[in-house]
């Protein structure tokens, strides 16, 4: 133990002593291993610091399905031979996953919600990883790599439609923080004609509502959003046609002492992944405003019955506007 902390006080001494300049420090990611990051997500840090990334050819797909579960097939942009010679069926549904800042195509994020879908029937899921722009100190230099990615996402999505046949009424794209926007980015370069698409806690520095690449109501069919840390590292305000803001939708309950907000940003991905499979799910209660969701003032009715997240979507079922739900502070977190 005491190695352990001496370590930890070596590595937060390195941390402050070198990089004072930039705000570097270590902090826990979402599985609790530390990480060298860029806390203020507003302070530039010099480019020569940071590893080039080419979205074309660092961006890398996996395909996942009930009959390899586990080990990934590659699909490739514009190489329709990648998906023929793979388990990818065009009959069944299709779920892109793209994960958020400092995660990679190992995010917990990723295979939490795969295993949902393959829990509950036959799936073509896909993992997006994008790790090579995604894991770096700098914040700003990932979040300016969302549209590169959402591109590459978009020309896959093409590669399948021409190649293999699907329709985009079969495709959803789910996101969590920067991947949400990710998201939004696949939808407005496939003309908002994806079925649909789930922003969970769509990330919040730097992005404001008139920017080109920020997740709109207009990116699919049917746009959902999940907010657990509105404010901090989620987006504060409405984002989708339909908002679900998790206990208020800026801390949840069992999170502690979430100081930099991780915890609760990443509880979006874990209520999400648990909606899929949840016999009770997570049940909404519909608030006419923003404003009085964040009073506190919205009344349940027996009109009420909708239910965040789920498999399949809200598409199709008049879910608009903005809702409240509640949670347990531990698994399963869905109270029905």
């Amino acid at each position: 133990m005491k190695l352990e902390v001496s370590i930890l006080c070596a590595l937060a001494l390195l941390a402050t002593t070198v990089n004072a300049k930039y705000l570097i420090n270590f902090v826990r990611d979402a599985k609790g291993d530390m990480r060298l990051v860029n806390p203020n997500p507003y302070s530039v840090i010099d480019t020569h610091l940071e590893p080039f990334f080419n979205a074309e050819t660092d961006t890398v797909f996996r395909l996942y399905t009930r009959k390899n579960p586990k080990e990934g097939q590659i699909l490739k942009p514009n190489e329709t031979s990648s998906v023929n010679s793979s388990n990818f069926n065009p009959q069944h549904q299709t779920r892109f996953l793209v994960h958020g800042w400092i995660q990679d195509g190992n995010s917990e994020m990723q295979s939490l919600i795969r295993n949902s879908y393959l829990a509950i029937g036959d799936f073509n899921v896909i993992n997006v990883d994008w790790g090579m722009g995604a894991q770096t100190i700098n914040y700003i230099t990932a979040r300016y790599r969302v549209a590169s990615v959402g591109l590459v996402i978009s020309n896959m999505i093409d590669t399948l439609v021409n190649g293999a046949g699907i329709s985009l009424d079969t495709i959803y794209v789910i996101g969590h923080s920067l991947g949400g926007h990710v998201a939004g980015v696949v939808g407005k370069h496939q003309n908002g004609r994806i079925n649909s698409i789930i922003g969970l806690d769509p990330a919040g520095p730097l992005f404001s509502a008139d920017n080109d690449d920020v997740l709109s109501e207009k990116d699919a069919q049917y746009v959902e959003t999940v907010f657990t840390n509105a404010g901090q590292l989620g987006f504060y305000g409405s984002l989708g046609g339909a908002n679900f803001y998790a206990n208020g939708g800026s801390s949840q309950p069992g999170c502690g002492f979430d100081l930099f907000g991780s915890c609760a940003h990443a509880r979006a991905w874990s209520y999400f992944a648990e909606s899929v499979t949840s016999s009770v799910g997570f049940r909404a209660t519909r608030c006419q405003s923003h404003d009085d969701l964040a009073a506190g003032q919205c009344v349940s009715s027996s009109s009420d019955g909708v239910t965040m997240g789920g498999e399949p979507s809200n598409h199709g079922k008049g879910v608009e506007g903005f809702y409240l739900i509640c949670t347990n502070s531990e698994e399963p977190y869905a109270k029905g």
